[in-house]
């Protein structure tokens, strides 16, 4: 019998899949057997459009302990017989359609994947993206969203320490919710996310069951679907109880850590339910599962097993119990107060077998519902892109003299560079004691608890770069990122990414995905730092429109000391240079800048990278680091050079006197193009020698600037504000961009 579309199209399968399933499988699937089908070869849970691309990305080196895809999340040694476990994802869709819910969630989601494997959850930071605020619904959005990430993570008492947000066109129609979370280990005591051992037991524990969620992540995440309206797509969002999850947290790392020889694996259920936990699990360990649906506790009546294997209701997860250690696994839930059942046990036959009672009501190979097939698309260059990318700044008016402190004031305050204040004070980021440095720098850096060493930890991501230049801007996505951490003096260990996209399907977009990877594995190699986890969103797309292509980088580095650590504030005195860069203003250096967009309503030209400058600049920061040389160190990126410098200027609550700034070429773009590799760098009085000596021994440009003091901020003879008027621009910027366009 021919299956109806409009079945497929709800759980997101095309009509040749299906009919290579019925090839495969040698019948037609069930009702059950066709929604688990659906859920695991979804985009969201099989990565078939992006498989292929994901094998250029550099995941191994001397630090990482885990297999890329292997598990739950990345983990990277620290020393002293401790590991981070890091891994960033995205609840973009969910968020469109129930924004504090689907925020919350995603929240919930990615914590759940760090206790997972053992570790405890130590930090969050977040990555957004919506329209401009001028639109009522991306006001919505974007309050909505971090009312949920504030409201999950404060009742989990996890901090919010770090992130980014974005408001563009190109996000109109699709927010991005990116999360990410860093957790702490003992190295050998990971726990992995496996089901093995032909007998033991398959515990539920945490949440009832419900209908929420179905088709959710791995639907929603999976399709384009223009004529769905969102009330109807409402209960495909997941409904949060971060209080629920506090405990299951705790009690998943008690057994994690005090009794692991109980457990085989821990398997958190989040895309695809029950689905994907046991068929995962057991595809990893090589085995087959059997479940009784009857067994799993329900909140809702009458639900039949299609719900209840693809439900995604929250705050659940899959314990793999070993045979005999029942009893003390559901001692310790009761301890915990967390609800448990077992609801099946693992077998030797390589099948997923469901029951419901005693009737069979799916039997599929765990080989052939995890064999989702690979796709490669055709990819073709954007019609159009080259003449974007040609851009002639010289037919723009530079600036003249006069005009520049109304542009840096006007760039200060605008809502994508103003401080993000209004955003971080929804967030606690003093919860647990470790935080040292939180949200508003470049980094975010934490003490490892029972260690005088620290991690340093950022978000980045710039989606204009990448529409203009989807190469040049991946790698610039990876080399910011870490250049946000070199800045706090930490070593890169490691990134996870986010790699949002639109619809896979269309040539040009995949063209896209495919430039952008190639230019993050480029960078990776260069700055020698491997992707140990992450995400891939697809299908961001509305009525044929898809979001900029946006990779969001988590990264990670150590601190030997955290008490070293580095931020953007100088001291009064300090001496100021720029590594990396001259000052000429290069015209090329407009290209995708805020600049232009601001004072010429332009989105145009190229942005471009030396990835090897890159490295040795980064390598200078580093050394100089080390040397104790450095007393503050802030990159070069949204704003240009001017912004930078004021933003340290505010950060000190002190004046600069930039008095080496002349214009050697453009003025609009010698300080505020946005050249790559650049790091404006503070040192004390008289250390600028030595500093100059480690910058000459790596072959990278260091120049002075001038000294911090005073209470004006000066660059050269072109601009001359009070740090207050500054302050006043910067700090308030984003609220009143809320109020104006509210009003």
């Amino acid at each position: 019998m021919a299956i109806e579309q409009r079945v497929l199209d709800r759980i997101a399968l095309s009509r040749s899949e299906y009919e290579l399933i019925v090839s495969r499988l040698g019948r037609e699937p069930s009702e059950v057997e066709l929604g688990m089908f659906g859920a695991l070869w979804s985009e969201h849970c099989s990565y078939k459009n992006s498989r292929s691309l994901l094998a250029m990305l550099p995941s191994t080196g001397e630090c990482v302990l885990t297999k890329l895809g292997g598990e739950n999340a990345g983990a990277v040694d620290l020393g002293d017989g401790l590991c981070a476990v890091l891994k960033i994802e995205s609840h973009n869709h969910p968020s469109a359609i129930e924004p504090y819910e689907g925020a919350a969630t995603g929240v919930g989601g990615i914590v759940r994947d760090i206790f997972a494997m053992g570790a405890r959850p130590i930090a969050l930071l977040d990555s957004l993206r919506f329209g401009p605020l001028r639109i009522p619904k991306s006001r919505y959005l974007f309050t909505n969203v971090v009312s949920g990430i504030g409201g999950y993570g404060n009742c989990l008492g996890i901090p919010t320490v770090g992130g980014e947000v974005a408001f563009e066109e190109g996000y109109t129609a699709n927010p991005l919710v990116n999360a990410m979370c860093v957790g702490v280990a003992k190295s050998g005591g990971l726990v992995s996310a496996l089901a093995a051992g032909a007998g033991n037991l398959l515990m539920l524990v945490g949440a009832d069951t419900g209908r929420d969620g179905i088709h959710g992540a791995s639907g929603l995440a999976s399709r384009s679907d223009p004529h769905a309206r969102f009330d109807e797509l409402r209960p495909a969002v997941q409904v949060g109880n971060p209080f629920l999850e506090k405990i299951l947290m705790e009690g998943c790392i008690d057994l994690a850590q005090n009794h692991r020889e109980w457990i085989v694996g821990i398997q958190d259920l989040g895309a695809a339910g029950l689905t994907s936990a046991c068929v995962e699990a057991a595809s990893r360990g090589a085995s087959g599962v059997i479940i009784d649906v009857e067994k799993v506790s329900r909140r809702e009546e009458g639900m039949t097993p299609y719900e209840v294997m693809l439900s995604e209701s929250q705050e659940r997860m899959l314990f793999i119990v070993r045979q005999g250690c029942e009893a003390e696994v559901v001692a310790l839930c009761e301890r915990w107060e967390l609800p448990c059942s077992v609801i099946g046990r693992v077998t030797d036959d390589g099948l997923a077998r469901i029951c419901d009672g005693e009737r069979e009501v799916a039997s599929a190979p765990i080989q052939l519902l995890t064999g989702a097939p690979a796709y490669t698309q055709d990819a073709y260059r954007p019609e159009g892109l080259d003449q974007l990318q040609a851009l002639d700044a010289e037919d723009l008016p530079d600036l003249r003299p006069g005009e520049v402190e109304t542009a840096l004031l006007r760039l200060m305050g605008d809502a994508n560079i103003a401080s993000r204040r209004w955003v971080h004070r929804q967030y606690d980021q003093s919860v647990l004691n470790n935080t040292v440095v939180g949200a508003g720098g470049d980094a975010a850096v934490l003490r490892i608890p029972g260690t005088s060493k620290g991690i340093a930890l950022a978000t980045d991501g710039n989606g204009r770069y990448c529409y203009l230049d989807p190469y040049a801007g991946g790698a610039i996505a990876i080399a910011e990122a870490l250049r946000n951490i070199v800045c706090t003096g930490a070593t890169p260990l490691a990134v996870t990414d986010c790699l949002n996209f639109g619809n896979p399907e269309r040539p040009e977009v995949y063209w896209q995905m495919r430039e952008v990877m190639r230019g993050m594995a480029a960078a990776c190699r260069a700055l020698s730092v491997p992707v140990v986890s992450g995400n891939v969103s697809l299908y961001n797309e509305t009525a044929g429109r898809g979001i900029y292509p946006t990779p969001v980088i988590g990264a990670l580095g150590l601190l030997d000391e955290v008490g070293k650590r580095i931020t953007l504030a100088p001291d009064d005195g300090d001496e100021l240079f720029i590594l990396g860069g001259s000052l000429e203003g290069v015209a090329i250096s407009l290209g995708g800048s805020r600049y232009l967009e601001v004072a010429h309503g332009l989105f145009a030209g190229r942005p471009s990278i030396d990835l090897g400058a890159e490295a040795r600049s980064q390598g200078v920061v580093l050394a100089a680091a080390s040397a104790g040389l450095i007393s503050a160190a802030h990159d070069c990126s949204d704003g240009g050079l001017a912004v930078a410098l004021a933003e340290m200027a505010v950060a000190a609550g002190c004046g600069v006197d930039a008095t080496a700034i002349e214009a050697r070429g453009r003025l609009d773009a010698l300080l505020f193009g946005e050249s790559q590799g650049r790091i404006l760098l503070a040192v004390r009085p008289g250390a600028g020698k030595e500093l100059a000596s480690i910058a000459g021994e790596k072959g990278v440009v260091l120049m002075p600037l001038g000294r911090v003091g005073g209470d004006r901020f000066r660059l050269g003879r072109f601009c001359d504000v009070a740090i207050a008027d500054l302050a006043g621009a910067y700090d308030g910027g984003l609220e009143r961009a809320l109020m104006a366009e509210a009003d």
